[in-house]
Formats: C-alpha cells, structure tokens, sequence
C-alpha cells in the first residue's frame, strides 16, 4: 500500500449535484445552509457566523498541520436549484484510511442528497487510492447511519466520544444514478 496522500479535491457530479471544492468565498451561502441549530443535535456546539465560517474555512484550506495527513473538503451544489446545499469532508491519512462525514441543511434533508454525495466521496476517494473509510455517527441519528450504510460501511464495536466507528475496507462500488 503507498504512503502517498491523495491529490488537492478536484469537482466531481452526480445525476444532480455538483461537489465542488471548498472556497472561503462559499461562506456567506453556506451560513445559511449550515444555520438551522437543529443540525447540531447530534454533534454540538452551534451554528457559526459568516465571520466564524470565513475563519473556519481559511483553517481548513491551510491545510493539516500534520504533513502525513490531508484535509479535503467541499461544498454540494444541486444543480436543479442552483444553491448550495451542504457540505462532505474527508480527512485521509498516509495509511490511505479516510474519515469522512456529511452534512446537508435542513431544507434539503430527506431527498438523498446527503446519501449521493456521499457514495460520490467514497466513489472518488477509492479511485484516488483509499481502501479503508470511516465515519463516526452517533447511534440515534438515523439519517447517518442511513447514509453510511448505503456507503457501504458497518458499524464496528468501537465508540469514540459517543458515537459508532463505522467502516468500509476494500475498494467501493462506484454509485449508479441518484441515490435514495
């Protein structure tokens, strides 16, 4: 297995969504996606500002400050509205583990945009080399574990700070159409 990290995120699409890498430009839009406090329920803390999220996102584009570690990061347009609707994250290592997450706002919850932009990173990631996947989700939150599983990953027996590590090892299937 290599040690080399993957490239910088490049665009990719699905049937209705386009992923495109994270700007500090997407702030202003994304603090309207990402403020709903719902969203929050599972993970914390509460919605950031366009200020806090223009800083988060320079930090996040500064890149890990471990060299052995790369942060991707990017911001799901659905292109039928023409707006951004969320985000996916991957933090991958030199072993060629990537953790990634998801998060679609509230307006667009429940149409399968978090779950096809989702199998997309995966998708993309494994063509970059990545065999092993992870996401840690909280047992209660449905929609994630939803998505994980329509991913490809299982739950494990290991929990870290009250949530599920989840896995996928080996390449995935890349997806087919939209997923529901």
């Amino acid at each position: 297995m290599t040690t080399t990290p993957p490239p910088s995120p490049s665009t990719f699409t699905t049937a209705r969504l386009d992923v495109l890498p994270l700007r500090v430009e997407h702030a202003e839009e994304m603090a309207r996606v990402l403020g709903d406090p719902a969203l929050h329920t599972f993970i914390g803390g509460a919605p950031d500002t366009v200020e806090e999220l223009r800083a988060r996102y320079r930090r996040m584009l500064a890149g890990s400050p471990d060299p052995t570690v790369v942060w991707l990061n990017w911001v799901v347009r659905l292109r039928g509205e023409e707006r951004l609707v969320g985000t996916v994250q991957a933090t991958v290592g030199g072993d060629r583990v990537a953790e990634v997450a998801w998060v679609v706002g509230t307006p667009w919850q429940g149409r399968g945009i978090a779950t096809e932009a989702a199998r997309a990173l995966v998708a993309w990631l494994g063509e970059q080399g990545v065999e092993v996947f992870v996401a840690h989700i909280h047992p209660e939150h449905h929609a994630s574990v939803a998505v994980a599983t329509a991913c490809g990953l299982a739950p494990t027996d290991e929990w870290h700070d009250g949530e599920v590590k989840w896995e996928l090892s080996g390449r995935p299937e890349a997806p087919s159409g939209p997923c529901r």
